[in-house]
């Protein structure tokens, strides 16, 4: 007996879905057949991303986002609504960063990482969230089945890194929003959990693994690796699935082990 983890008939919006992470968190979506609306600045990007979903079998559908612009983010979840159909899945994935001391910090740093991590975060899981609360009141039309919200936060959020201080407290801001929001929302059938990524090797930093001050890295982790994007595939389906109703709040790290 096998145990398949069936997305067919969900729509699933992914934001940083251009590269990286959110590119490997549409994929494996679409490939348990969820209609996927994928959302960055990248158009191009998403637009080769949408060609190899639909040359596998996939739904995919292309739609520009700027998550530090409050207009941009409406009108995306509009539009991904309009062409898809409800959204039933949000993988809240953009995220940037900044490497430097504290003292070296500038209210332009500051701002970098916390408007895109933190508050673009909190404003798109709201859009997609005051969607599906009217569609459980009935408010709008559509067959309500309860949501799922995945906060893609960071190991950082849940222990400190040297040199990147304001992108350990924007993911720790992610943290504690993603439990706020569980709480205030569970009751409308949303479910809103975390995932916190450890060390992942994608194509935005693999230079950098190359590096001596890289090399010198991966030897303090505990088991020497680094991860791969797939490595989070399990854990993405689980917070997404029907099944996981019962899940709620949770954050969960996925490091192979680097902050216990």
């Amino acid at each position: 007996m096998t145990y398949q983890i069936d997305l067919s008939g969900r729509v699933a919006l992914v934001t940083g879905a251009s590269s990286g992470l959110g590119e490997q968190f549409a994929k494996v979506l679409a490939r348990a057949g969820a209609g996927v609306v994928l959302a960055a600045r990248r158009i191009e990007k998403l637009k080769t991303l949408r060609a190899e979903i639909e040359a596998a079998g996939g739904d995919a559908h292309v739609v520009g986002l700027d998550v530090t612009d409050p207009d941009s983010i409406r009108a995306a979840v509009a539009h991904a609504e309009t062409e898809m159909g409800a959204i039933d899945i949000l993988v809240n994935n953009s995220g940037v960063s900044t490497t430097q001391k504290l003292l070296d910090v500038k209210p332009e740093d500051y701002d970098f990482v916390m408007n895109t991590n933190t508050r673009g975060a909190f404003f798109v899981a709201q859009a997609v969230a005051q969607r599906m609360i009217a569609r459980s009141k009935g408010e709008l039309p559509g067959t309500y089945a309860g949501g799922r919200i995945v906060n893609v936060a960071s190991m950082a959020g849940l222990k400190v890194l040297s040199q990147i201080g304001v992108y350990s407290m924007s993911k720790a801001a992610v943290v504690h929003m993603t439990r706020a929001m569980a709480l205030e929302w569970g009751r409308f059938g949303i479910n809103v959990n975390a995932l916190c990524p450890g060390y992942i090797d994608t194509e935005i930093n693999h230079h950098h693994w190359q590096t001596d001050a890289g090399q010198k890295l991966v030897q303090m982790l505990p088991r020497k690796r680094l991860g791969k994007p797939e490595d989070l595939d399990a854990v993405l389906m689980m917070l997404c699935a029907r099944e996981s109703h019962f899940v709620n709040g949770a954050v969960i790290a996925a490091d192979d082990g680097f902050g216990v």
